[in-house]
């Protein structure tokens, strides 16, 4: 298999994995659990209304990362949000000592930075938008 064959699909298996992950975390705060995380929020020194933003940043920057639209957008406010949550939330509990307190936002940063700096790859809408073929695609 080409080098450029297993970048795609390591791209795409990577954007579902963690796309589905940010949407599994994102749906209780949006769907299910609403109060209980506007609740949870200030006790991490958040206003409760980031409860939502949070939700909607995951949950729908989760679906993003799967269908790869507008994936380096998504991807860095993810990164963004998994930084500020390991800074603000995770390392106050323990440090660098307490990794395994972290150790799950710590790997989706990473992965969200990742494709921020990749992009979603060859199987993504992000590429179908931008490499259409045909006469009307061809000036772009």
């Amino acid at each position: 298999m080409e080098t450029l064959e297993k970048l795609r699909l390591a791209l795409l298996l990577l954007r579902c994995a963690v796309g589905a992950i940010f949407i599994y975390h994102g749906y209780p705060k949006l769907f299910t659990q609403s109060q209980r995380y506007v609740g949870a929020f200030p006790h991490m020194g958040f206003p409760p209304y980031f409860a939502y933003v949070a939700g909607v940043l995951e949950f729908f920057g989760g679906i993003l990362l799967v269908v790869g639209l507008f994936t380096r957008v998504a991807a860095a406010l993810l990164g963004a949000e998994m930084a500020v949550a390991i800074w603000m939330v995770h390392l106050p509990q323990g440090g660098w000592r307490a990794v395994a307190n972290f150790e799950l936002p710590m790997i989706l940063g990473a992965s969200a930075f990742l494709l921020l700096a990749l992009g979603a790859g060859a199987v993504s809408l992000d590429y179908a938008l931008t490499h259409r073929t045909g006469k009307r695609g061809r000036g772009r």
